[in-house]
């Protein structure tokens, strides 16, 4: 585990989590991406260094790394999961509501379902069994991506920002 008081601007163990528990959290969704990404937000708090657009940049990478991996194992195993998921008259409506919805949504739902716990996994692997076309999920990914690192990284400067300061806005 690493220890938060690790988590700064200089400190390459925050580039490496900006970007490696986002893009292993799409496959593996008990990871705490967004908690890490708070943290780093957190730790940052305060600070005008311009490296910490970097730390944004490299959580939106992770995450649009990790929603592609999981598009590209929907993709691989699209054929066999699909016999498994999609078998008989139910499965056929699930699969044509899938289609339906991200002919008609697609970037929106990609979008909302970073958002959304569990949903982020659901999506991209079922974007890639349905073979949704992969130059417009990269698109919807890296949208989803810098949105979402925009907004869990805000969240942490804020809160950071808060109890870095006395009952007058002054800094401690």
């Amino acid at each position: 585990m690493i220890d938060l008081a690790q988590l700064d601007i200089s400190s390459p163990v925050s580039y490496l989590i900006a970007v490696l528990v986002p893009a292993f959290d799409a496959l593996i969704p008990v990871l705490p991406s967004e908690t890490a990404v708070i943290a780093l937000g957190v730790a940052t708090a305060g600070s005008t260094d311009p490296r910490i657009g970097v730390l944004v940049l490299l959580a939106a990478l992770g995450a649009f790394l990790g929603d592609n991996a999981a598009y590209l194992l929907g993709r691989r195993f699209g054929p066999t999961a699909s016999r498994w998921l999609f078998a008989g008259e139910r499965g056929a409506r699930r699969r044509a509501w899938a289609q339906r919805s991200l002919a008609q949504y697609g970037i929106r739902i990609i979008v909302a379902c970073r958002f959304i716990p569990g949903g982020r996994t659901a999506v991209t692997i079922t974007c890639g069994l349905i073979g949704y076309p992969q130059r417009r999920f990269m698109v919807g990914t890296a949208i989803a991506g810098i949105l979402w690192a925009t907004y869990a990284f805000s969240i942490g400067r804020l809160g950071g920002g808060r109890g870095r300061t006395g009952s007058g806005g002054r800094p401690r």
